[in-house]
């Protein structure tokens, strides 16, 4: 049998496009199974699509109620018998470093549960997988493509291509986040970057709509990450970014945004609130909005200076930032979401972890919201805060 080694070694030698038939290949060598599946969960979070030549793919499956599903939201392998033609199919999720992409299917001759070795091993495969699934992304459309249960507008297609990501995790913290309407989103972004001592959060919002609103968030997210990497403050950070998009503008547009510093080793929050969305703290129970004194939105006016605000967060902590498309969304008979419904989310989604809780709030929005389309981009992105590690402590 060959080693998992061996497969990561010809995943990285084959064309980006051939990657799931190299690992299909190897599992089906290694352990007779009779079907390989790679199921990407779709850019709204609610299906897993299976991956193939377009359009001859299969049909796709729920993420909230089916066997890969279940495998995807508890990020553990779930196994499926089936007696009759004693066959089990084992479902393996696909992730890497807390980014949640799909679920890897194999079926398995045999009525028992899989040997723990053989688990193991197919475990090994889907997450070196997810590793190659990411880095192909940049080569081919495969992967993208049948992540696409609809057709993204252009404004959507910009928007996506900008994002890190919809989730992540180190020991110190978990981080989740999701924009809605999925396909036709246009100025709602977020953004993280972390180093050993620092993880940047930034929530934004540009004015407008379709492709001027994404163009204008493109301009300062780019602007931020910039500044970010030449090694600026956050304040210059948001000065920087301030005047890129002002020189662009003259003022006439603009860029709501947060941009947050977590200090890994202590917990210090460095803040700077530029109109920023709002931030909702969970801590030891009690659901609390955090006020921020709110400076202005990147771009408004020409050489605006940003003041840093502090706080500290404590282990167990979760924070929830809220795009003003979630807070001020009204039901149909005119009540603000923010009124009673969203500290009814906050508080029944507090058992999940923070990759799940944007998508389910979104969901939850939805129902309040009714089924008319949304006035406004929904973005909700979930901070756990798990503390520093033991290897700092010491």
């Amino acid at each position: 049998m060959d080693r998992p080694r061996s497969v990561e070694r010809s995943l990285r030698e084959a064309a980006p496009h051939e990657i799931f038939d190299v690992v299909r290949s190897a599992i089906v060598r290694r352990h007779r199974a009779s079907a390989v599946d790679l199921l990407l969960v779709d850019y709204a979070m609610t299906r897993l699509q299976p991956v193939g030549v377009l359009p001859h793919t299969r049909p796709p499956v729920s993420v909230n109620d089916s066997a890969p599903g279940r495998a995807f939201g508890a990020q553990e392998p779930h196994c499926v018998h089936d007696r009759s033609a004693s066959e089990v199919t084992v479902y393996l999720p696909v992730s890497v470093r807390g980014d949640r992409l799909g679920v890897l299917g194999v079926t398995l001759p045999g009525d028992g549960e899989p040997a723990a070795a053989v688990l193991a091993d197919l475990q090994e495969c889907a997450d070196a997988l997810a590793h190659e699934v990411v880095v192909a992304e940049r080569d081919t459309d495969l992967f993208l493509q049948a992540r696409r249960a609809e057709r993204l507008t252009l404004a959507a297609e910009m928007q996506w291509q900008l994002l890190p990501g919809r989730s992540c995790s180190r020991p110190e913290y978990s981080l989740g986040a999701q924009l809605e309407p999925a396909y036709a989103i246009f100025g709602d972004c977020f953004d993280w970057s972390a180093s050993a001592d620092d993880l940047y959060v930034t929530v934004s919002n540009g004015m407008g709509e379709g492709i001027d609103a994404a163009l204008l968030t493109n301009l300062a997210i780019n602007a931020l990450r910039n500044a970010r990497r030449a090694g600026l403050s956050l304040s210059d950070q948001a000065y920087l970014a301030d005047q890129a998009v002002y020189g662009q503008h003259g003022g006439s547009q603009y860029v709501s945004a947060l941009l947050f510093r977590f200090h890994l080793p202590t917990g210090q929050v460095e803040i700077v609130d530029a109109g920023s969305p709002k931030v909702w703290r969970v801590r030891s129970g009690v659901i609390e909005p955090i006020e921020l004194e709110a400076q202005m939105p990147l771009g408004m006016y020409e050489d605006t200076s940003y003041l840093p605000q502090h706080l500290r967060v404590e282990p167990g902590d979760r924070l929830l930032f809220i795009s003003d498309g979630v807070f001020d969304a009204l039901s149909p008979g005119g009540e603000k979401y923010s009124l009673r419904a969203l500290a009814a989310s906050i508080s029944g989604t507090r058992l999940l972890p923070a990759s799940q809780v944007p998508r389910v709030m979104l969901q939850e929005l939805t129902g309040h919201r009714g089924s008319g389309p949304a006035a406004d981009d929904s973005l909700v992105m979930c901070l756990d805060w798990h503390g520093p590690t033991a290897d700092r402590d010491r």
